[in-house]
């Protein structure tokens, strides 16, 4: 029985399908972002013309047609931090799971605290993820390679957040609804597909790491004949 609950928190620690999710929702997040982009780039500047005509409350029949776009714009915002929240939730569990399937008693509460925690959260989860990946047994000669690809995912993920936080607030297009434009999607596309290979690259070794690791069976002693039995053949 005890070998069975093994066998299934060994399934339930895989963080295979938590990498697929990372994936399936990165992939969401810069398309709901390059959707947003592509609405800026044509309709945000006009439409912002309009709704400042009509101070921020269009009415009346010439307000018709704002209406269309302003409900399209409110659709494309909320997919936008949707698919955010729902990357971000889907990474910090294939974390999770990533740590637990190198030791199941990892806790839960250091990748939290990693990636909420303001100041920490900057260097902490690139940590953690290294920390992942050394403890999955990697092959000799590997890590400078894993180095620079965790070095580029983080450095474009930051520079993400400097044009979010700082370039943003500042008045990042004249004019436009949200100011997110190319340079904004460029930096998340290559941060996103940066982070989808690092969760591959790592995925990818715990699995090998696994499979490499010798698998223990157990043996069960003979019965041996009493001291005072008598063999078959001697019986005849």
């Amino acid at each position: 029985m005890a070998r069975g609950e093994n066998n299934v928190r060994n399934t339930q620690a895989s963080p295979t399908r938590a990498a697929f999710a990372v994936y399936v929702t990165l992939a969401a997040q810069i398309l709901s972002l390059g959707a947003l982009v592509i609405f800026e780039q044509s309709r945000g500047r006009h439409l912002a013309v309009q709704l400042a005509a009509f101070g921020g409350r269009p009415q009346g029949a010439d307000a018709e047609a704002v209406v269309g776009a302003v409900s399209t714009f409110a659709v494309l915002i909320m997919l936008v931090a949707g698919t955010s929240v729902a990357a971000a939730a889907a990474y910090v569990t294939w974390l999770v799971r990533a740590r637990q399937a190198n030791d199941r008693s990892a806790p839960t509460g250091t990748v939290a605290a990693a990636w909420l925690v303001p100041g920490v959260n900057l260097v902490a989860p690139v940590v953690l993820v290294d920390e992942v990946w050394r403890a999955a047994r990697p092959p000799a000669g590997g890590r400078r390679r894993w180095l620079w690809l965790l070095g580029a995912w983080w450095l474009s993920w930051l520079a993400v957040l400097a044009l979010v936080m700082i370039r943003l607030p500042l008045g990042g297009s004249a004019g436009a609804l949200t100011g997110v434009g190319m340079p904004e999607l460029v930096c998340a596309a290559v941060a996103a597909v940066l982070c989808a290979i690092t969760v591959r690259e790592l995925t990818r070794l715990q699995i090998s790491s696994r499979a490499a690791r010798p698998t223990t069976i157990r043996t069960f002693p003979q019965p041996h004949p009493s001291s005072g039995s008598t063999p078959i053949s001697r019986a005849g």
